[in-house]
């Protein structure tokens, strides 16, 4: 594409609710952080971001604040939002010495006018030449190596951190999507108050991200886990150890994996018949994070009688659909929501 300027490379991204993660062309991933940043009141300028801001959580003075800039899939703080992705495109300017870039970001499918001007311009003022923006599904999908400009149909399920986006995509287009706030962060919250209801011990949010990686089930598991965990004894106030099991967890994320299986069901009510039935043949792809979770395929497959498949990397897929598509930018021009450039 001769309009790049010399030493420039394409940038792909993923601005997650939980994590952000970068791709650079000729590189893959390169970056991979919580979307957590800390920053200054007085002087506006940023402290730290990423693993090193997400550690201040909950432990700030006064005048520094850490905040997580987008929640349930959308951008909470506008503000804050825009620091941490020029920190992060700066970053990655510097650490790889590229100019001025295209930048593909992935956003969430229910972004607004607004939301989508402040992506823009926090790109833009990075450095960028130009930024495409691209929803988090259409990218999953692409990510997941599914060709979304055949004239037939395809469904993605991305559970991320905030929301739970589900799409049937065709002819380069979302034909039908619905996205529940109901994902990795509702999924540990569940967690949180199953233990301090069913255990009487307080644990925080990092504890309970762990319990669901190693014992997150839809169903039970042939072999029962178990974990040891640490947390506040609500009756004494003093740390306590306790072993939780994978039936203790599957019973504590049980109504939430339910929503998450509804709305998918939900999307294939909608969907056209003659989409439908190239859906049958395919069968569901789940990415993200929640797809992680033990035997949700199998549930998921049992409750729609349809074969589910879980994506190679489903953490990646978003970032690996924003760069794909700048690989064939003129082919896949019309999944962009927007296209904006400055030479």
């Amino acid at each position: 594409m001769g309009f790049l300027s010399f030493g420039s490379k394409d940038i792909g991204i993923d601005l997650g609710t939980a994590n952000i993660l970068v791709a650079l062309e000729g590189k893959g991933i390169i970056l991979r952080e919580p979307s957590v940043v800390a920053i200054n009141k007085k002087t506006g300028e940023i402290m730290a971001s990423g693993d090193e801001a997400k550690d201040m959580l909950g432990r700030t003075p006064q005048e520094i604040k850490a905040v997580r800039p987008l929640k349930d899939g959308v951008i909470a703080d506008f503000t804050a939002t825009r620091l941490m992705l020029k920190n992060i495109i700066g970053k990655v300017a510097k650490r790889y010495n590229i100019g001025r870039s295209r930048v593909v970001v992935g956003v969430p499918s229910g972004i607004t006018e607004v939301e989508e001007r402040a992506v823009e311009e926090a790109v833009i003022q990075a450095g960028a030449k130009e930024v495409y923006l691209i929803e988090e599904p259409m990218a999953a999908a692409i990510g997941a190596g599914i060709d979304v400009s055949e004239p037939s149909g395809s469904i993605v399920v991305d559970i991320g951190g905030g929301t739970t986006e589900v799409a049937v995509v065709s002819l380069g287009g979302i034909v039908v999507s619905n996205s529940i706030r109901i994902a990795g962060d509702e999924l540990d919250e569940d967690i949180i108050n199953y233990i301090k209801r069913e255990e009487n011990l307080a644990i925080g949010e990092t504890t309970a991200e762990n319990i669901k990686k190693e014992l997150g089930c839809a169903m039970p598991l042939m072999t029962e886990g178990k974990l040891e965990i640490r947390g506040r004894d609500l009756a004494t106030g003093l740390p306590k150890n306790k072993v939780v099991t994978s039936t203790q967890i599957e019973d504590a994320i049980r109504d939430s994996i339910k929503e998450i299986i509804d709305i998918v069901k939900i999307t294939l009510e909608r969907t056209p018949p003659e989409l439908a039935s190239d859906i049958v043949e395919k069968g569901i792809v789940l990415t993200g994070g929640g797809a992680l979770i033990k035997n949700l395929d199998k549930l998921l497959s049992e409750q729609t009688k349809m074969p589910v498949y879980i994506a190679d990397e489903p953490l990646d897929c978003v970032v690996k659909g924003t760069y794909k598509t700048l690989e064939d930018l003129e082919k896949l021009k019309a999944v962009l929501i927007n296209s904006r450039k400055r030479n």
